[in-house]
């Protein structure tokens, strides 16, 4: 067994949970979350349950195979329950969990500042674009 010091084990502690670094743990979940088509979903789901058509409606332009894979995603990572109702014919609602709903602040927070230094963006996309190659 090779002995460390303490330095060396709260750097090697530090390095995997940097979620700037490729093999921690937080960098694939800081994917996931910034993930468009997830966005836009966790926000229409932000109301209550949706049945999967009505949430193609509510999140405009993501073709069947994305609206279908992110909704997997968000199952499979606990943000959102899926709920079948025996029916004919069959109904299926998604909704968010309790984890889910943790995130809707954050996202209204981003949202909310998006909306507020929009022009900003604007301003420095024109001034970068207009400088010489």
């Amino acid at each position: 067994m090779v002995t460390r010091s303490a330095a060396e084990r709260r750097d090697e502690a530090q390095r995997a949970y940097n979620a700037n670094l490729a093999e921690c743990p937080g960098h694939d979940l800081l994917g996931t979350l910034s993930d468009k088509w997830l966005t836009l979903v966790v926000a229409a789901l932000a109301d209550g349950p949706l049945r999967y058509a009505e949430l193609s409606r509510e999140v405009a332009g993501a073709s069947q195979k994305m609206l279908t894979q992110t909704l997997r995603k968000l199952e499979r990572d606990g943000l959102v329950a899926r709920s079948v109702t025996a029916a004919v014919p069959v109904q299926v609602s998604y909704e968010l969990t309790a984890l889910g709903h943790e995130l809707l602040p954050l996202q209204r927070a981003i949202k909310s500042w998006a909306e507020t230094h929009i022009a900003e963006v604007h301003s420095a996309r024109a001034a970068y674009d207009a400088r010489p190659a």
